[in-house]
């Protein structure tokens, strides 16, 4: 009854179709892999590049917010480690990874750049 339609529906096309390219089968995961790239990964990258590149170019006079939303004012530099101040002759000591964006460089000009 209804369940002989099923079978035939279900069956094999007759004619030998059974053998596909194997690139086909996977063009859907290489599209899908496109996409993530385009989408997530290559914006990240170039999110972590910039970031980089505005860690290399702190000096000393700039404002800074960290990682932890501490605003201040870079004073010393050594290697890693930045000294801040942050007003009222407060200064802390941290590391140059910490730094989340710069509020504005020595000349005053405004760079939000988060």
């Amino acid at each position: 009854m209804f369940f002989d339609t099923v079978a035939f529906a279900m069956a094999q096309p007759q004619g030998g179709g059974g053998a596909q390219n194997p690139l086909m089968a996977f063009m859907p995961l290489i599209i899908l892999f496109a996409i993530f790239y385009f989408l997530l990964i290559r914006p990240q990258q170039k999110k972590a590049k910039q970031h980089r590149e505005m860690l290399n170019s702190l000096r000393k006079g700039d404002e800074i917010i960290t990682s932890g939303g501490v605003y201040g004012r870079i004073v010393d530099m050594d290697g890693d480690v930045i000294s801040l101040d942050l007003g009222n002759k407060v200064i802390v000591k941290i590391n140059r990874n910490f730094v989340s964006a710069l509020v504005s460089n020595r000349g005053g000009s405004q760079k939000s750049q988060k």
